[in-house]
């Protein structure tokens, strides 16, 4: 008597659990190093021309929080203690983040800091541009 298609049970296994807390260890150890290796190679790079620094930096800053628990408390406790600074970079770790809004925001703000009034440009450039857009009928 044939009892048809053997199923296959899984069965919990000690050893299993271990191997498998370990290699994801190993894995959150990996990103972190990674990750702080990236995000030294960005700071390094930053004051050379290019974009160069701070995509390393954000992607190696990603790597960290995905692998440490603890840097996600610090990450969360420096937003709390200074949102202004932390809100652009949470801007850019979002899923789908929004590079050009962020860029021309930071522009908005470089130049704020560095330029007195009288010789800002961006946002009056920005309204003759959009003066000269016609919408099509």
């Amino acid at each position: 008597m044939s009892e048809g298609p053997s199923k296959r049970s899984s069965v919990y296994r000690e050893a299993d659990a271990f191997a498998r807390a370990f290699l994801s260890g190993m894995a959150r150890t990996g990103l972190t190093v990674g990750g702080l290796v990236l995000v030294v190679a960005g700071i390094v790079l930053a004051p050379l021309p290019g974009p160069l620094g701070l995509p390393l930096t954000v992607i190696g800053l990603m790597m960290v929080l995905r692998g440490s628990f603890r840097a996600k408390r610090e990450f969360v406790r420096l937003q709390n203690r200074h949102p202004k600074f932390v809100r652009p970079l949470r801007r850019l770790l979002r899923r789908d983040p929004e590079i050009i809004p962020f860029a021309w925001q930071q522009a908005l703000r470089v130049e704020r800091l560095a330029l007195p009034r009288r010789y800002r440009f961006l946002v009056k450039t920005r309204k003759r541009m959009k003066g000269r857009r016609r919408t099509p009928d």
